[in-house]
């Protein structure tokens, strides 16, 4: 099976509508959930949420592991349960076949070889700023659609995915500090982005600005 195979099989795994809302809710969740968390998140009985998790397990789009949900220890505590979480990696597939990551890497290196960091950042907040979604006025849906996942930390909004990982791993300053830019863009006046990475998620974290 080639790649493309794979990731053609991967993928269609979530054609069925229910299990992308229980990817989708694992997905989003930080940290690991267990299968009454999710059947009650989706709306569907915990043997059918049961089923979905351990194909999504099979199709490795979701990792498993175990642990007493009560955080009772000893005799008594009962056997550990099935938590869920994100798989690493991706999985993409384009049709007709094409190689965007490749362009973006070509891309980036040639910014950073040429010092053009501020140039890159200047233009990520003009194109955040400008953007239609900018002015929205609900930045959390704003960011949700894309795809960078949030969720409140207390008073901080952060960020469980990283829509530019692959590139960000390769070239972290440049392109860590252009999604800063975009999301000053994006943000406006009303927060305050900064670098505090997430695990496993978004190098920024937002603040909502007191007099907004």
């Amino acid at each position: 099976m080639t790649a493309e195979d794979s990731a053609f099989a991967v993928l269609g795994v979530l054609g069925d509508s229910v299990r992308r809302r229980v990817y989708r809710h694992v997905a989003a969740t930080p940290g690991e959930v267990g299968r009454d968390a999710v059947a009650e998140a989706v709306g569907i009985s915990r043997s059918l949420a049961a089923f979905h998790l351990d194909k999504l397990v099979e199709a490795r789009l979701l990792a498993v592991s175990f642990r007493r949900l009560s955080g009772r220890t000893g005799p008594g505590a009962g056997r550990p349960a099935k938590v869920y979480r994100r798989a690493e990696g991706e999985h993409a597939v384009s049709v007709p076949p094409r190689s965007y990551d490749a362009a973006g890497r070509l891309l980036a290196e040639a910014v950073e070889n040429a010092g053009l960091d501020r140039e890159l950042q200047a233009a990520a907040q003009a194109a955040g700023a400008a953007h239609p979604d900018a002015a929205a006025g609900d930045l959390v849906e704003v960011l949700r659609a894309r795809g960078y996942q949030p969720f409140w930390d207390g008073e901080t909004l952060r960020l469980h995915n990283c829509p530019f990982r692959a590139l960000a791993e390769e070239f972290p300053a440049l392109i860590c500090g252009m999604n800063l830019a975009l999301l000053k863009g994006l943000a406006l006046e009303q927060w305050s982005p900064t670098m505090d990475p997430c695990p496993g998620g978004c190098c920024v974290a937002l603040s909502k600005n007191k007099d907004h």
